[in-house]
């Protein structure tokens, strides 16, 4: 066998294997400044990026709670942009979510990011998927107004961001089909 080959050979044995890398630990005390450079990455549209450092955070430290809602944000960024964002995974960072209000809060957001991208995509029956989202996410943010903390708005703020978005877009519940059975 010829060097040519063997390398050759070599190159296609190490593709059919997955790669694994031992990655490196982030020291607690840069937590503080890679969740700025999260928070911008997000910013500057790149949320493989920002999520790659929430989770590099949440090794360190797995509670933190500003990781977790800039990872979530991060996921959410990548609806309808063709990214296999599963609602497994949504479902396990909401899950870290300690706060009975942040829950709801942001369980309100996932919906209205899912009906956004959908609007986006503008697929047949888009407007009926988004619509439902939308109303989902408003009875979470109805949820969380309840026990929002005092001064915090912001649920109202996506709730009236909701409506108007039902009402701009026209948006309505998809009706029930009536069907006639079929004569034989």
């Amino acid at each position: 066998m010829t060097t040519h080959s063997l390398a050759a050979r070599q190159s296609r044995d190490s593709t059919e294997e997955d790669i694994m890398f031992e990655l490196k630990p982030l020291s607690r005390d840069a937590v503080p400044a890679a969740l700025e450079k999260a928070t911008r990455y997000r910013l500057l549209n790149e949320p493989g990026e920002a999520q790659s450092i929430c989770l590099d955070v949440l090794e360190v430290d797995p509670e933190n709670q500003q990781a977790i809602v800039i990872l979530l944000l991060a996921l959410t960024d990548r609806f309808g942009k063709g990214y296999a964002i599963g609602s497994t995974q949504i479902e396990e960072v909401l899950a870290r979510l300690t706060g009975p209000y942040e829950q709801k809060y942001y369980r309100g957001l996932v919906c209205e990011r899912r009906a956004k991208a959908q609007l986006h995509q503008g697929a047949p029956g888009a407007a009926f998927g988004a619509y439902e989202w939308l109303s989902e996410a408003m009875r979470w943010y109805e949820q969380a107004e309840a026990i929002r903390p005092a001064g915090n708005d912001d649920a109202l703020l996506r709730w009236n961001a909701c409506a108007r978005m039902i009402m701009g877009n026209h948006l309505a519940p998809r009706q029930a089909e009536e069907m006639e059975p079929m004569l034989e």
